[in-house]
């Protein structure tokens, strides 16, 4: 008996010892580039008694924190509990939190469009031990709009700049807009700043590169420490937006953690994913997609915001968002559809450098459907190489390959803007002289003037050719603005340089290709040029 009276002490004994914990090593230990709270309780290494056993005496025992196991009533008290970021006072903050909880409708919208996105964020910063307090990044960055674009063309709800979305493998063609899909651009986000925290070591300045570049900060940090002065966020010359980013970032915060104290109301917003990732294996169209799914299209939308197209390719678009109790609706409808095709547009490279309307020709399409559809500007040829979306043929049973999924791109050159103007002949002056002068083909300057290429002009005569005009004046061209004045290079006066004469009010204008100098504009005798159909 009291054999097994003492094993149950020293047992105890033991028990009690591995429950205790060293406060100082679990506070002291150091955060990751990803993260800085402080390690989740229980996960410090347990300390074992060096000394002899003695017994417990009444009073002496005490427990330890525990770990709550109720989950987190919805998204914001899981946010709430995330908070890891030292806050920042000042009176910036004030301002902000004033002009934010003046405005509940402005905060009802925003919030209530994060619904379908903050879910996915959360989890990802957990996952990475980043503070919570960056889920609520993109209402100061876009109010959680994917599709919105600043004056400075970043996009999305985390505002990528074109060229940082190419550093962090946001894929930009033709078809798609990685910066804003929900989900890639998540990745991105997360990857830039844990960059930045891992090169600053601050939240407060890692925020500050986020909006204003790792490059500004860095410089603003060499130049404080070269005065002697202190480096942190409120110290360092900053532009007024980045100045006010961090504030506004801790004004949402703040209403966020006690609402009721700015007279605020937040939408519920369930602890659940809004939505599902499903796999495409055909070509499919937007709206055809949207019907399997038995979603509203903006809803659609509002989850594939990086699709830019009516339709999405299977190999550049292998993956599409569902709302979550809709994916299996879909993949059911997909399975079982059998009215015709999938996608009732392809994509199309074009083999030569062409017209709009004969790329509308050869496709099937008005010109004013190809340029609206594929946004292409007045005044351009499409060059060869390009990649158009063009109506998909019953014929076509091929989807569109991934190189061109991937790679496709459309790009233009100006087509040359000619006006019809009359140049005075020289003393022996023939068509090929004339032609030479102002880089023209003979066959062209003889077809204008009705005459053989062999012909030589009497001294004075009126030759008419077509001379491209400047570019201020093409641009005008088709506008409905008549120009200020336009002048044009004469024939050269003997033993001096040519003379400089105006084109006519009313002179007639064509457009050839800037990549040809064989096309050129018929005139009939006596008569304006006919217009050449393209």
């Amino acid at each position: 008996m009291k054999f097994f009276a003492a094993t149950c002490l020293a047992g105890s004994l033991v028990l009690a010892g591995c429950a205790g914990t060293n406060t100082n090593s679990s506070s002291s230990s150091s955060s990751q580039a990803g993260g800085t709270g402080a390690k989740v309780a229980g996960s410090a290494a347990p300390v074992y008694p060096r000394d002899a056993l003695s017994p417990l005496g009444n009073g002496q025992a005490r427990s330890t924190s525990v770990v709550t196991l109720a989950p987190p009533v919805d998204m914001w008290d899981r946010i709430r509990r995330g908070f890891k970021m030292p806050n920042l006072e000042s009176d910036l903050v004030r301002d902000r939190e004033q002009w934010y909880s003046s405005r509940p409708d402005y905060i009802q919208r925003m919030t209530a469009r994060s619904d379908k996105y903050i879910f996915h964020i959360v989890e990802e910063l957990e996952r990475r031990n980043m503070p919570t307090e960056l889920a609520l990044l993109p209402y100061i960055e876009s109010a959680f709009n994917p599709q919105a674009v600043s004056s400075a063309r970043a996009a999305g709800m985390w505002q990528f700049m074109p060229a940082t979305g190419n550093d962090f493998d946001l894929k930009q063609n033709i078809f798609r807009d990685d910066r804003r899909d929900v989900v890639a651009s998540t990745r991105a986000a997360l990857d830039y700043l844990q960059k930045l925290y891992g090169m600053f070591g601050d939240w407060q300045l890692a925020l500050a590169a986020y909006n204003w570049g790792e490059g500004s900060v860095s410089r603003a940090i060499a130049k404080n420490q070269r005065l002697g002065l202190p480096t942190t966020y409120s110290d360092l010359t900053m532009p007024a937006e980045t100045r006010l980013y961090v504030p506004k970032l801790q004004a949402v915060k703040n209403i966020v953690a006690n609402p009721q104290a700015f007279n605020t109301e937040l939408p519920v917003i369930a602890n659940h994913p809004y939505f599902q990732t499903v796999t495409l294996s055909r070509d499919l169209d937007v709206e055809l997609a949207a019907k399997l799914a038995d979603v509203r299209l903006e809803d659609f939308r509002a989850l594939n915001p990086a699709a830019h197209k009516p339709v999405l390719l299977a190999a550049g678009t292998p993956q599409i968002l569902l709302p979550w109790d809709n994916a299996a609706v879909f993949q059911r409808n997909f399975d079982a559809y059998s009215q015709g095709q999938y996608a009732s547009w392809t994509a199309w490279v074009i083999p030569t450098t062409m017209t709009v309307a004969d790329a509308a020709q050869r496709s099937g399409m008005s010109e004013n459907d190809l340029r609206a559809l594929n946004n292409v500007p007045p005044r351009m040829l499409i060059k060869a190489g390009s990649t158009l979306i063009v109506p998909r043929g019953a014929r076509v049973k091929e989807d569109v390959a991934a190189v061109v999924a991937d790679e496709g791109h459309l790009a233009f050159q100006p087509e040359i803007v000619t006006r019809r103007t009359t140049v005075k002949a020289g003393r022996s002056d023939n068509v090929a002289s004339i032609a030479r002068r102002y880089n023209l083909k003979p066959a062209a300057v003889a077809e204008w003037n009705d005459v053989q290429q062999n012909h030589a002009f009497k001294r004075g005569y009126s030759v008419v050719v077509y001379l491209p005009i400047r570019a201020s004046v093409a641009a005008r061209v088709g506008t409905g603005v008549r120009p200020v004045s336009h002048t044009v290079a004469a024939a050269p006066r003997r033993g001096g340089a040519p003379s400089k004469a105006s084109a006519p009010r009313g002179a007639n204008v064509a457009k050839v290709p800037a990549s040809s100098k064989q096309q050129v504009v018929r005139e009939k005798r006596g008569g304006t040029p006919s217009k050449k159909k393209r």
